[in-house]
């Protein structure tokens, strides 16, 4: 009889609690569309984060992103823009249209929240009578670090979710048993580091000295140099690693390193972050007449321009993606408009660092307002590059 009390109290709890509720939502997507399909895309926006300190007695604060990174953001552009082709081309999805929802994540802990916010898929509320009806998405684009690539192609790629990367370059990738759903449209590393062995050979450089990251895209891409460089009878003087965040006494090892040893020609197989660090602490060391031969992921990287010590890293040498013609991309770039993205507060902070106005009034009150007739019609910025 209790048993059958206690049942018949659990159908009315049930009954009166039927709406099934998502709990926790990492984030919100910063660019999104409805579509009968939606692909998922992962970019960090911003460069360099902080985060908070955890104290395992509430949810974590998500770390606050720091510097704009237009090529990030541009990535993104050139995926809606690509979307925006099939949806108009009827040959390709007829009757059907393709939507998406875009993160801007930065950290690897928010970058793996996002994958998983996409490969769950659950709505904020859904049917009383249904609360296993899903929104996953059909695929996932990025991220264009191999870290966190790896990071979270291994978890959605459990659930047959293709991953694909416009950017991830480690050769450790193409592992088809540890990422089974993973796919790029760029070359491996094992590729990339073999030809950058035989440009140190071609130039006559026989002693020189490796840097990379402290991670598989730095490990595996400059263990592959090595060993290629040798059967070139290129000598190794040294190699180090580091990472940013990681202790100091690593990168303190490398400018050392760097300082004391005979070569002047260095590999650095890294990202724009710990060059840029690099480049930094080198400079301000005054260790200059260094000659650089950088992987892609910085060799390329428009932000390094700007960053302090750049001067440094002048006359370095690196490999590039062949240049392409995309018809059609240059107009989609240059009509982009707050108004498109109402809800993105990352939109409405590049057009006010590209125009130097605030778009409101709870802006920063030190910058003129924006007049509304701000366009990125007549404007050359790397954003409106696409060369």
């Amino acid at each position: 009889m209790l048993l059958l009390k206690l049942v018949f109290l659990a159908l009315l709890i049930r009954r009166g609690m039927a709406v099934c509720r998502l709990q926790v939502r990492a984030q919100p997507p910063e660019l999104t569309q409805d579509g009968d399909f939606i692909l998922g895309g992962i970019f960090t926006f911003r460069t360099g984060y902080m985060g908070s300190v955890n104290t395992f007695q509430t949810l974590p604060d998500p770390p606050t992103c720091l510097h704009i990174n237009i090529r990030e953001f541009k990535f993104s552009q050139a995926m809606i823009f690509a979307i925006k082709e099939i949806n108009q081309n009827p040959a390709i999805l007829p009757n059907h249209t393709l939507g998406y929802k875009i993160y801007n994540s930065c950290g690897m802990t928010n970058i793996i929240r996002s994958a998983i916010d996409l490969a769950n898929g659950q709505r904020e509320i859904i049917d009383e009578r249904n609360c296993t009806k899903a929104d996953t998405a059909q695929a996932v684009l990025g991220h264009s670090g191999s870290s966190p690539t790896m990071g979270f192609a291994r978890i959605v790629g459990r659930f047959q979710i293709p991953v694909l990367s416009h950017f991830a370059t480690c050769a450790c990738l193409s592992d088809r048993e540890e990422f089974p759903s993973f796919f790029r449209t760029i070359p491996s590393d094992h590729h990339q580091s073999r030809a950058l062995a035989k440009l140190v050979k071609h130039f006559g450089w026989s002693w020189v000295g490796a840097i990379s990251n402290k991670n598989e895209y730095g490990i595996n891409g400059i263990a592959t140099f090595i060993q290629s460089a040798q059967e070139e009878e290129v000598c190794i003087e040294y190699y180090r690693a580091f990472e940013q965040g990681g202790p100091l006494h690593e990168l303190t090892d490398v400018v050392e390193t760097v300082k004391y040893s005979t070569s002047k020609v260095i590999v650095a197989f890294m990202s724009h972050r710990e060059i840029k660090l690099l480049a930094k602490e080198l400079y301000r060391q005054n260790i200059t007449g260094l000659q650089w031969v950088g992987s892609d992921a910085w060799i390329t990287d428009h932000s390094l321009t700007d960053s302090e010590g750049s001067s440094v890293l002048v006359g370095s040498l690196g490999f590039v993606v062949s240049r392409a013609k995309i018809p059609g991309l240059e107009e989609h770039l240059r009509q982009l408009h707050p108004s498109l993205f109402p809800y993105s507060q990352f939109v409405r902070d590049f057009w006010e660092d590209t125009f130097d106005c605030a778009l409101n009034e709870t802006s920063d009150t030190r910058m003129k307002p924006c007049d509304g007739s701000e366009s990125l019609q007549n404007v050359e910025s790397y954003f409106t590059d696409v060369s």
